[in-house]
């Protein structure tokens, strides 16, 4: 494993090395705040791998100052040049909620991701279980029973006839729920006895767990899931990096970062690995402390990896009926969803990291924690004040009287847009017609005052930004449906949702000074694409292929 990781590391060659120079003979296209397109021809580049000057279309070469000339006399303007023969440059994306080690994990596991039924899955199961016979635990993810069209959580039993004898353990799509054989329970010892744990839900049949655990009950399962090496871990990350640079990913908000998580970035990082730029949030106070201590990280390697903030959850999922709502779900009277946290629990644990000077970010997806958030948040401005950025991560369901409140102390609402594209006919379901004029509500933020940052909250979803940008300001999926866009009320345009993917995304991690706009002063972070993304039609848009994906100045990335 060794071997794989160092010759994964020394694939990431980069070219040129570091000095100054220029980019040149582009289609340079950019975004600024408000949603302004900037277009240029070159970009100059510092020794540093930041960016010094855009030039504009139009002028024929770079222009120094009669000081600059005379310095430069007798010797060549740059130590580097590269023509891009008319291609087109974009800023690299800025992803602002992921899970980088998850889905390295997830892409080396069993993917039950893209199976339409369940006895797909099975099949692909079983497949995989005699593939790999030595393995004594099948781990994997991606299920999802609405696209499965069951009408039902799968169980157990459904598993009975695959397992082999194989404890199986299977992580739903969005990551809330967990599906286990009878194997995998007998091993965690749950029985009809055992009880749903709080913010948890074990799904039972006739008194007898069922198979599937939502939120918190996973633990009762997970406790006894073997854990992975940390040159398993290593391979994950860079698993992943791959998948996100291929996107044309260049940072990310690795939302949840746990203490081998942190170590996984800093192991790759000092063998020079790491390229992807990490926002890093802890999962919980206590994670954040013992990494930062009495406060955030500075910027590590060159602006590659700061962990600044602390996630939170006030509730789960809509898609496993996690998400806590003000009223009963609309396709399960007798359930509201779960609520994580007490008012009180909330506020200690935001108090606790605010104190510290770390950002806060919570999970919140039901009416009734976002409603519940917001309260927090309003309660810890008074005591924590000055530009503190409070995050929430999802906004998913929100009662429309609260929508104001985001535009409140500086709240953020960190989104997904291919969400509402893949739940739309799931939200319409456990929601009812009634209840969907504050869900996936963007526009609205954006109206009210919030600041707005999109996300793909991959691996739930793939963290391609341009199908994401295609859902923002179309509200169709990728067969163009519903015609017209669902709640088409809440489309931003174009130049939001490209903002709200880039410079917006950074400042939502408080990483505007170091990259996200493509402006002078701030890391050289672009892509090179096969089209211009600000004329082409949403399918157009959605086929875009990214070709090279730089870095701080550095190719790190090609398309063979």
């Amino acid at each position: 494993m060794r071997f794989l990781v160092s010759a994964a590391v020394v694939a990431l060659a980069t070219s040129p090395a570091m000095a100054d120079g220029i980019v040149d003979n582009v289609n340079g296209i950019t975004v600024a705040d408000g949603g302004r397109v900037i277009h240029f021809k070159a970009i100059l580049i510092d020794k540093d791998g930041r960016v010094t000057r855009l030039v504009p279309p139009g002028e024929e070469a770079p222009k120094l100052s009669r000081k600059e000339l005379k310095k430069n006399a007798g010797k060549p303007l740059y130590d580097w040049r590269i023509d891009m023969g008319g291609k087109t440059v974009l800023p690299g994306f800025v992803d602002a909620h992921g899970h980088v080690i998850e889905m390295g994990f997830g892409a080396l596991s069993l993917d039950l991701s893209m199976t339409k039924s369940l006895d797909e899955a099975k099949s692909r199961i079983a497949a995989y279980i005699a593939g790999n016979p030595d393995r004594k635990w099948v781990i994997g993810r991606g299920w999802n029973q609405e696209a499965w069209g069951l009408g039902r959580f799968p169980t157990a039993a459904d598993l009975d006839s695959v397992s082999g004898g194989h404890p199986i353990w299977l992580s739903r799509a969005d990551g809330h729920a967990g599906w286990a054989n009878r194997e995998a329970m007998r091993e965690a010892g749950v029985t009809a006895s055992t009880v749903s744990p709080a913010g948890g839900r074990i799904e039972k049949t006739g008194g007898a767990p069922a198979g599937v655990f939502v939120d918190g009950a996973q633990a009762l399962i997970e406790k006894v899931v073997p854990q992975p090496l940390p040159k398993e871990r290593d391979a994950a990350f860079l698993t992943a990096q791959s998948i996100l640079l291929r996107y044309g990913v260049t940072a990310v908000a690795d939302m949840g970062t746990t203490l081998d998580d942190w170590l996984t970035y800093r192991r790759m990082a000092d063998i020079g690995g790491l390229r992807v730029r990490i926002m890093s949030y802890a999962m919980g106070v206590e994670t954040a402390s013992r990494i930062g201590g009495k406060g955030p990280t500075p910027w590590l390697y060159n602006d590659r990896l700061r962990m600044g903030g602390v996630k939170l959850y006030a509730d789960g999922a809509l898609g496993s009926r996690g998400a806590w709502l003000l009223k009963p779900y609309a396709d399960a009277p007798g359930q509201s969803g779960l609520g994580f946290l007490t008012d009180d629990q909330l506020q200690n644990q935001m108090s606790r990291a605010a104190m510290d000077g770390y950002q806060v970010a919570v999970h919140a997806i039901g009416d009734k924690a976002n409603q519940m958030v917001l309260d927090a948040i309003q309660v810890e401005s008074e005591t924590y004040t000055g530009d503190r950025r409070w995050r929430i991560e999802h906004a998913q369901v929100v009662d429309p009287s609260d929508l104001p409140r985001f535009g409140k102390f500086g709240t953020i609402a960190s989104m997904q847009p291919t969400h509402a594209t893949s739940d739309r006919t799931m939200a319409e379901a456990r929601l009812g017609p009634t209840r969907l004029a504050g869900a996936y509500a963007w526009k609205s933020m954006l109206t009210n005052g919030a600041k707005l940052a999109f996300g793909t909250d991959f691996p739930v979803e793939k963290p391609d930004p341009f199908a994401t940008w295609a859902a923002a300001f179309t509200r169709t999926d990728a067969d163009g449906q519903p015609q017209g866009g669902w709640q088409p009320q809440e489309i931003v345009t174009r130049e939001q949702a490209w903002w709200a993917m880039t410079g917006a995304a950074a400042y939502a991690g408080f990483a505007e000074k170091q990259f996200g706009a493509l402006a002078p002063g701030q890391r050289a972070d672009f892509i090179i694409v096969d089209r211009d993304p600000t004329t082409a039609s949403p399918t157009d848009l959605r086929a875009t292929v990214v070709q090279e994906t730089w870095i701080g100045g550095e190719k790190v990335w090609v398309r063979k």
